[in-house]
């Protein structure tokens, strides 16, 4: 009798060990993984019409699209739908996003210079 009340308070005090989270919720082990992510991301490029490929130092897959104001004339990155407007030409971004280092002017029209990589 004594052997099955220890084997029972055994179990209980186990079972209270188990934790309430699941192992996969948000935030523990690959959960929000996609092994598809790539694959995705594409689509989603080519639906917004995009160039998806490789950029920066990481070579990090990215998707690049051609703003609808590319080349426009700005004054400040408020003209512009990308709030990009580059100093030197004074024109739209031809591209988003920018890698590099450009100097573009804000939203006052001051230049500031920005590096992406």
């Amino acid at each position: 009798m004594r052997k099955a009340f220890l084997a029972t308070l055994a179990a209980l005090t186990l079972a209270a060990c188990q934790s309430d989270t699941p192992e996969d919720a948000p935030g523990y082990g690959l959960a929000g993984y996609d092994p598809k992510a790539a694959e995705t991301g594409k689509a989603a490029c080519d639906a917004r019409g995009g160039d998806f490929r490789a950029a920066g130092l990481g070579g990090f897959m990215t998707c690049f699209t051609t703003p609808k104001d590319a080349g426009k004339s700005c004054s400040k990155s408020t003209d512009c739908s990308s709030n990009m407007c580059l100093a030197r030409s004074r024109t739209c971004a031809p591209i988003t996003p920018l890698f590099g280092c450009n100097d573009l002017l804000d939203a006052e029209g001051r230049q500031v210079s920005l590096c992406v990589d």
